[in-house]
């Protein structure tokens, strides 16, 4: 027997004088649990048909007297916040994720690295035009098949590179391309495979400026000296703003001589 159960039977129940008959019994559902329960706790305990049946009908009729969801939710808050190591009032939880932002860049690298390789049999003369992989991705999507690419784009190019002799040159280079042709097929891919480029570079750059406007609010100084990025890479190190002001210099030297830090 626990001491729980002990204490919870010695608080809710008569106590047991001895040398005289208590006047109530204990119903429980197994007998041999009623024996060690009269042997610590001289309760006299019964384990019968009638029990029983009382003992299904509480059940049955539990949760019409307790408020089951009310009951549940103190403890399975608890829980949970236990298991993810959640602490509301940790304002640098969100700095702490937001450091994906370098699983992503070496996404979008290897991303643009394959593309670069895939359009470039289309249309290899496009990367010495174009050497920045998210307009790279985005010209090639604005071009689709490079052979119906004429002057009337030019103002569609204009916009994504910003500069019209660039343009012109991507243009001019087009007509006099060695790069084979694209079935409709692969043509189709290739562009999804632009946008899907696209939209990572986009996604980068939102949490680029979600993660400064953050740092500046929670570490401006941290974010002032030794810059956003690699400051909010030290606080991930550490696991917290906190744990990071606690760490003496001969510490902070290890995680921030670092080549990943930088």
């Amino acid at each position: 027997m626990t001491d729980e159960l002990r204490n919870f039977l010695e608080l809710n129940l008569p106590k047991v004088k001895e040398g005289k008959k208590p006047k109530f019994s204990l119903g429980v559902a197994e007998h041999k649990i009623g024996s060690h329960i009269f042997q610590v706790t001289k309760i006299p305990c019964q384990s019968n048909e009638f029990v029983h049946e009382l003992l299904r009908g509480v059940q049955l009729h539990f949760d019409r007297t307790l408020d089951l969801d009310k009951a549940r939710l103190g403890p399975g808050s608890s829980y949970s916040r236990g298991k993810f190591k959640f602490n509301p009032d940790q304002v640098d939880n969100t700095v702490i994720q937001v450091i994906i932002l370098d699983n992503l860049e070496k996404v979008i690298n290897s991303f643009s690295m394959r593309f670069r390789e895939w359009y470039s049999w289309h249309f290899p003369e496009l990367g010495k035009s174009v050497t920045d992989n998210y307009l790279y991705a985005k010209v090639a999507k604005s071009i689709e098949d490079k052979s119906r690419l004429s002057e009337d784009r030019l103002p569609d190019l204009t916009d994504i590179v910003g500069d019209e002799d660039k343009a012109k040159e991507i243009i001019e280079a087009a007509k006099a391309s060695m790069g084979q042709d694209f079935s409709l097929a692969d043509l189709d891919i290739v562009q999804q495979f632009a946008e899907r480029l696209a939209g990572l570079s986009d996604y980068r750059k939102g949490i680029c400026d979600f993660l400064v406007t953050k740092m500046n609010d929670i570490a401006p100084i941290l974010a002032s000296l030794i810059g956003v990025v690699v400051g909010a890479r030290l606080i991930s190190h550490a696991g917290s703003l906190t744990n990071l002001a606690k760490c003496p210099s001969s510490t902070l030297q290890i995680p921030g001589s670092d080549n990943s830090q930088l």
